[in-house]
């Protein structure tokens, strides 16, 4: 009865994963749309907190109130809230969509399965190192064709990169400090709005107008809600289950669904090199699973 409860928790698991997945690959789509419209980077920052925290703040006040300013509270928001933010909506300003797809969930796994291993002692199965492999080489591949045409990184592709890496240390000290998903979503959105908005009121140029309210609505709903409510609670809950270096593979699958998406939604190029890159990121997701995949069929 135990491992049928065990299995059982470990399905939800995923299927939490599943959804948070469907959501960030959404996530990349919308936030390039506000990267090409006349909103800034600053201007959806300020979007998707606001609204979440207007979200979040009755029924954290009312409901589930629990010690907000904590430091372990405060240290995660700064990092997987202000820090991550400010580097991929730069970076979603600079970068194709499709290729932002296989950068930053591409980047994350790889980032932190090397860091869970080294700070919470987790040990990886064969399968999950192959899978990594996989993923570095596909990634590697997108920055090798960008320093072949350019002789460098563009500022994109490194914004992007640093939004993993916030995000990374986000996932695993959550994991580490046992932060529940209600915690998580609730520090992020109210602390980061208190920290971030009289900085963007005070030095950022806003251009939020009522000319521009369809695209502040769907910001508003998707970077405010979904992406930050329902997806944090689903992400939360995966990393909680599964282990952060499995929700961190599983982030993987989002190139093959976002970037093939932005192909057709905004006309981008498919490049040789994109295609093979978003095929290899994507097999090396399913090789880091295909043992417990192999497990479940036995069970």
């Amino acid at each position: 009865m135990q491992d049928t409860g065990m299995g059982t928790s470990l399905r939800l698991g995923y299927l939490a994963a599943m959804g948070a997945v469907l959501i960030w690959s959404g996530f990349i789509l919308v936030s390039r749309i506000g990267g090409i419209s006349a909103l800034s980077s600053f201007d959806v920052i300020a979007i998707r907190y606001v609204t979440c925290a207007l979200l979040v703040l009755p029924v954290w006040f009312f409901r589930f109130r629990f010690n907000l300013f904590q430091p372990k509270f405060i240290i995660c928001s700064l990092i997987g809230g202000l820090g991550y933010a400010l580097f991929t909506f730069k970076g979603f300003e600079l970068t194709t969509a499709s290729q932002a797809a296989v950068l930053l969930p591409g980047l994350m796994p790889v980032m932190v399965m090397l860091l869970s291993t080294w700070m919470s002692k987790q040990k990886q199965s064969w399968n999950k190192w192959v899978g990594m492999s996989v993923i570095t080489f596909g990634v590697g591949l997108l920055f090798w064709q960008e320093f072949q045409l350019t002789g460098d990184l563009s500022l994109g592709h490194l914004s992007l990169a640093g939004a993993a890496l916030c995000w990374t240390l986000f996932s695993v000290l959550v994991q580490r400090w046992q932060i529940t998903p209600w915690q998580a979503t609730v520090s992020l959105a109210v602390i980061t709005c208190i920290i971030y908005l009289p900085i963007y009121l005070i030095f950022c140029e806003s251009n939020i107008s009522l000319s521009l309210w369809r695209d502040v609505a769907l910001q508003s709903f998707y970077q405010g809600f979904l992406a930050t409510i329902v997806q944090m609670m689903m992400y939360v809950r995966a990393v909680q289950i599964i282990g952060a270096a499995s929700m961190g593979t599983m982030m993987a699958m989002v190139p093959i669904i976002s970037g093939i998406s932005a192909l057709y939604l905004f006309d981008e190029p498919a490049t040789l090199v994109l295609v093979v890159a978003m095929t290899l990121v994507s097999s090396g997701v399913w090789l880091c699973h295909s043992r417990y995949l192999a497990e479940l069929k036995l069970k």
